[in-house]
């Protein structure tokens, strides 16, 4: 596997999140390790990071990549392959504490659009899966088999922000009384005949938008944010931090509206009054980055 997620913000992740030699911290996201690695080695020698991944590949690839880059490290860091939705759970379980900082670096990776073969991009002929692990049961065929049109077109609207969402799920409800819808492939001529032929031309790719609302959808993205965050608020120490790296306006927004609740408000100020974006210089190194959005708290109490 060679398509691993390049960490985005790393600089400004590391700033709000101010790791302390001695200190306890979790990486809600783990990924392929870069912010994990970058924590690490912020924490020497007695600061310990627990590390959640739930995607089994991923999972297998941090494993590995830990014990080959940083075998200093290896009784500093606990590994678990688990959603940041049991991450309260898991600390309790652990006795994992007291904690300084929890970093959730949301969304798919570049492992996923890449190399998963899971459906996520639409370049390759592959299954339409989308799932970011086994331990979810719907796949993204499922979905599109199962829901009504009225909810498709909502889910298509509403996660993707896609003008044409009625239009795609008539034609996704009409193709399947058909024949069953399989592959990404599939659903790209889907969405090809569904659309205006001037839309084909815009700068993003006309199946964008579909795909992202469907992956959300699969992965129930937009409902775990805020119960990843509740664990996280709860497990805190006073003045530890929580840092935020989402790469949609709907992520951003739960997030956002979260730490606006009475209850957070109360306990929590925010480090970020406005939301920090990547530099023009890491957007060219890094395309995916230019999506990217920092939000940073602290808990006062």
């Amino acid at each position: 596997m060679n398509a691993l997620h390049t960490p985005v913000l790393q600089e400004e992740v590391l700033s709000y999140l101010e790791p302390q030699p001695g200190k306890r911290y979790v990486d809600a996201t783990a990924d392929g390790g870069g912010h994990a690695i970058a924590i690490l080695e912020a924490i020497r020698p007695s600061g310990m990071l627990l590390a959640l991944e739930w995607d089994e590949e991923l999972y297998r690839v941090l494993r590995d990549r830990l014990h080959r880059e940083c075998p200093e490290s290896s009784n500093a860091c606990v590994l678990r392959r688990a959603s940041y939705t049991d991450l309260g759970a898991i600390v309790r379980s652990l006795q994992f504490g007291p904690i300084a900082g929890v970093l959730f670096d949301l969304g798919a990776s570049s492992f996923h659009f890449e190399a998963s073969r899971r459906g996520f991009s639409f370049h390759n002929v592959e299954d339409l899966d989308m799932r970011y692990s086994r331990d979810t049961r719907e796949t993204a065929a499922d979905i599109l088999r199962t829901r009504t049109e009225r909810d498709l077109g909502e889910m298509f609207r509403a996660f993707g922000g896609e003008r044409f969402s009625r239009r795609i799920a008539r034609a996704v409800v009409e193709r399947r009384n058909v024949r069953p819808i399989r592959t990404n492939a599939d659903l790209v001529e889907i969405i090809r005949r569904a659309t205006p032929a001037p839309y084909h031309r815009s700068s993003i790719h006309f199946a964008t938008r579909t795909f992202q609302a469907l992956r959300i959808a699969v992965n129930r993205e937009f409902e775990n944010i805020p119960r990843g965050l509740e664990a996280a608020c709860a497990v805190l120490a006073p003045r530890g931090r929580i840092v935020t790296v989402a790469f949609h306006s709907g992520e951003d927004a739960i997030i956002k509206n979260f730490f606006k609740t009475p209850d957070i408000r109360k306990r929590f100020t925010p480090l970020t009054p406005k939301p920090v974006w990547p530099t023009p210089a890491e957007v060219s190194r890094n395309p995916r980055a230019r999506s990217a959005i920092l939000r940073a708290f602290e808990k006062t109490s």
